[in-house]
């Protein structure tokens, strides 16, 4: 026994020998930092002097371990625009440069997952594996490496994808007043690509974490986490983490747009953005422009934006498809920045107040809303039916206004008004309730045709589940067919019809396909 403590003691006192060799041998190295003071400490921002050589949005370390981005880089002081809490900071304290700019992690490991604007979880769940991690300022790709947007992204809401088509890789703007259902539209649309293969991002700012919270819920509720990744900055988080959000939640987007995926990011909103980005430039003592906004607020959300597009093969063929969510006030959309993300953006859904009271939901006015893609991006099917829907609304919603007088109207006009009543019932569409393809197609080929014209408007909705089921049931093929972006015949029209018309039990009015088809005269009387 004594013989083993003794060996143990020399290989012991070998190895601290070993070790004061390795250590004798290694030749002392000097590392030179660069530091500086803080002279003043105010609401989310440091002034700090004397700190050399530092770049602009370079990160900064302080004392406590917080981290903030430099800003203003002046001859008399770098501007901080903190990330944490500044509350530990104070003036004298030291402040050090990191030699490296804000960044976050990307990769496979945040599906699933809630983060804040720096990858830090916020769900409880461990610490994130992530692939790597990328600035949140990324230059956007080159035109020479963007391809054309003309692959529909489907929202599952009638009035969107039959009236306001979006393609993967487009900016379609959300905006309306508050209280519209502007972040219901942009779930649901979330909600709907549970088997499109799609990446979801929700990116929150400056929002109050109740409401974060519930939209979190509803994911959850739904299924669509196990495809979705949230970035939360709410409104209790200093301004400098609600401007980097959207930021972040863009280069977590691009990783998987680079590895050739589709990617749907929403931006929910950029009203508050802004206001984060004022409250910061004013602190700073930037020169104010316009209602007090910096004179480059134009500049950070075109820098962002102008980053979701639609890749070439050669760099993947991927595509991030943007909807950023702006706020109105007394349904202005002219107003500075309503109008500024309306120039960048590639159309918008606006959101009307008026038909929000009356219950007509989404309350998407077709009127004032555009899609500048357009028909590029729509399936055939929709292409054959959209053109006499957005007719038949526009005269109603014409006639509608003059209805009320209580003027003397003739029978085409009645019947005119009679229509549109009923597209825009079948326009309706609960929260959370998204719409396959062919049913849609379904119940607008029916309210085309006239299937439902001879029904009291409060059977609409129930007829229009009648008809979903029927067709699905019915006619498997043709919705394969439409699945599959073949165009509406003439014959197709009339087997959707019929079949409608079957579900609700109407007869088939005069001037229709059918009677079309049939080789009738719609202005004779029934063989």
């Amino acid at each position: 026994m004594g013989d083993e403590i003794s060996r143990l003691a020399d290989r012991i006192e070998s190895g601290f020998e070993t070790l004061g060799a390795v250590l004798e041998k290694t030749p002392a190295r000097m590392r030179v930092r660069s530091y500086g003071t803080v002279a003043f400490v105010g609401p989310g921002t440091v002034e700090v002097t004397g700190m050399a050589g530092v770049r602009h949005e370079e990160l900064i370390r302080f004392a406590g371990e917080e981290m903030g981005i430099a800003f203003n880089v002046d001859d008399a002081g770098i501007g901080v625009v903190m990330l944490d809490d500044s509350e530990g900071i104070t003036a004298g304290s030291e402040a050090r440069r990191t030699g490296r700019v804000m960044d976050v992690p990307v990769g496979d490991a945040l599906v699933g997952r809630v983060l804040d604007a720096r990858g830090r979880p916020l769900d409880g769940r461990g610490r994130l594996k992530a692939a790597d991690r990328h600035p949140i300022e990324r230059p956007a790709p080159e035109i020479m490496d963007r391809l054309p947007v003309t692959v529909p992204l489907q929202t599952g809401l009638k009035v969107v994808d039959a009236l306001l088509p979006i393609g993967r890789g487009q900016r379609e703007l959300i905006l309306g007043d508050r209280q519209t259902g502007k972040t219901a539209v942009a779930v649901d649309t979330i909600i709907h690509q549970q088997d499109a293969g799609v990446v979801c991002i929700y990116c929150a700012v400056g929002k109050r974490a109740a409401a974060v919270g519930r939209v979190i819920a509803t994911l959850r509720e739904r299924g669509a986490m196990a495809y979705s990744t949230v970035v939360v900055a709410t409104e209790e988080d200093p301004p400098g983490l609600q401007y980097a959000a959207p930021y972040a939640a863009m280069t977590i987007g691009e990783y998987f747009m680079q590895q050739g995926r589709d990617v749907l990011l929403v931006l929910d909103d950029l009203t508050r953005h802004a206001r984060a980005y004022r409250e910061l430039s004013l602190l700073l003592r930037r020169p104010p422009g316009r209602e007090a906004f910096p004179g480059d607020i134009f500049y950070i959300h075109a820098r962002l934006l102008e980053r979701s597009t639609h890749l070439n093969e050669v760099h993947g063929g991927g595509s991030l498809t943007a909807l950023p969510i702006v706020e109105t006030e007394a349904q202005d959309i002219s107003a500075y920045i309503p109008t500024n993300l309306i120039s960048i953006t590639d159309g918008q859904i606006y959101l009307s107040p008026r038909l929000f009271s009356k219950g007509i939901l989404p309350a998407v006015d077709v009127g004032r809303s555009v899609s500048r893609v357009g028909g590029k991006t729509q399936l055939s099917a929709y292409q054959n039916i959209s053109g006499d829907l957005k007719l038949a609304y526009a005269q109603f919603e014409e006639l509608e206004a003059f209805s009320r007088f209580g003027t003397r109207m003739d029978e085409a006009t009645r019947s005119t008004l009679e229509r549109g009543r009923r597209v825009r019932e079948i326009l309706k569409q609960p929260q959370y309730s998204p719409m396959a393809v062919p049913e849609q197609i379904a119940v607008l080929v029916a309210v085309n045709e006239g299937v439902l014209d001879s029904l009291p408007i409060d059977r609409i909705i129930d007829a229009e589940a009648q008809i979903r089921k029927a067709v699905t049931g019915s006619l498997p093929d043709l919705c394969r067919s439409i699945e599959a972006g073949d165009p509406l015949g003439e014959k197709e029209i009339r087997a959707l019809a019929e079949s409608a018309r079957k579900a609700v039990g109407a007869e088939a009015p005069k001037g229709t396909t059918a009677d079309a088809a049939a080789g009738r005269n719609p202005n004779e009387g029934p063989e």
